[in-house]
């Protein structure tokens, strides 16, 4: 199929890019020494969380059950629920996940401990856990120090839980600033690791990372593990945020000018439901990047149209015109398809539907 056959708004997965992002990434924690465990929120498609297992991951990561239940089908070794997990039937579902792969939960709190090792001890499995610790994201976890000695001495008392380890996200880190930030991030993590062993307690795994830190991992001392999610697209945020090159995005929305009738303005058939709503960051403007005109600003969006800002643009547009968008979150925009199109130049290569979008519980 070529691409002039595809109907519009469509997601386009440049497979030469995408390959190209795993390999580095593979490679990079390979030369490092590095566990790979990525985050499958990203692409919800058990068929590529399957190509990156076969790259050398060690295992997959989700955010909610249901990502691990989809996730099953790429057969991982292991599955990181790196979310807090709470309630009996949330419980009750992870419980059979663990009877199919090993399975371990980032958690926060000592309650939410014990009912996890009373569905572990009720279905006979034995599920792993790290200790989740706040670096500064503000988000999830404990303060460092003495909260997670405690938090871990709680967890490797508990029958029917395996403690690992420590898990952070350094998501508020922004490697494009040179001010200190990955240096004391270094130290926070040296510090946690050593007091936790000094407690009587073994740790595993140290896990943590985030695609904009992705290849800075190893300036983190102690850590072992990375979770990185974005990598395997990346995204306009991502290159903002000095993490990739925009040459480094996989993912574009294939969009159709519907209409020219404002000047200096065209409208396209890609609004928040194909983009999202998120927002550039670093104070880059606009809803995406236009890759056809990088002059161009998606300045706003309803529910079903773009507004594209073509003012700074040299030319005319006319209705029927195509343009590639590279969305500023692919993460939520991959959520919106029902299937996206693996392309290599101009032909489709592959369709693959996105089996974990709108796994929320």
């Amino acid at each position: 199929m070529h691409i002039s056959d595809l109907d519009t708004p469509a997601l386009l997965i440049d497979v030469e890019i995408m390959e190209r992002n795993l390999q580095r990434a593979a490679e990079y924690a390979r030369a490092h020494g590095l566990r790979l465990r990525p985050h499958t929120k990203t692409h919800k498609i058990p068929a590529l969380g399957r190509r990156q297992l076969d790259l050398g991951a060690v295992g997959l990561t989700v955010a909610k059950v249901g990502e691990a239940e989809v996730m099953l089908r790429s057969e991982p070794p292991d599955l990181l629920l790196a979310y807090p997990l709470f309630g009996r039937q949330k419980l009750a579902r992870l419980m059979q996940v663990a009877r199919r792969t090993r399975v371990t939960v980032s958690l926060d709190d000592p309650t939410a401990a014990a009912e996890l090792a009373a569905a572990a001890r009720q279905a006979a499995v034995e599920v792993g856990v790290l200790a989740e610790m706040d670096v500064g994201m503000g988000r999830v976890g404990v303060d460092p120090g003495s909260e997670v000695v405690e938090l871990a001495r709680r967890v490797a008392g508990l029958p029917f839980l395996r403690f690992e380890g420590v898990a952070f996200f350094p998501g508020h880190i922004n490697p494009s600033l040179e001010d200190g930030q990955i240096e004391r991030l270094a130290e926070t993590v040296g510090q946690v690791v050593q007091s936790v062993r000094a407690a009587g307690l073994e740790v595993r795994i140290v896990s943590g990372g985030s695609t904009p830190l992705l290849y800075h991992s190893h300036r983190i001392r102690g850590m072992n593990e990375i979770r990185p999610g974005t990598y395997i697209f990346n995204d306009r945020n991502t290159a903002l945020w000095g993490g990739c090159a925009l040459a480094d995005c996989a993912a574009t929305i294939l969009t159709t000018v519907v209409s020219t009738a404002r000047p200096g303005q065209v409208v396209i058939d890609a609004g928040s439901k194909t983009l999202s709503s998120d927002l550039a960051v670093n104070g880059a403007e606009g809803y995406g990047q236009v890759v056809e005109a990088p002059a161009a600003v998606v300045r706003r969006l309803n529910e079903e149209h773009g507004y594209v800002d073509i003012r700074e643009v040299s030319g005319t547009w006319k209705i029927g015109d195509r343009l590639h968008i590279i969305p500023n979150h692919v993460c939520v925009t991959v959520n919106l398809q029902e299937s996206v199109y693996g392309i290599r130049g101009e032909t489709v290569e592959q369709v693959w539907e996105v089996e974990a979008r709108g796994k929320v519980r």
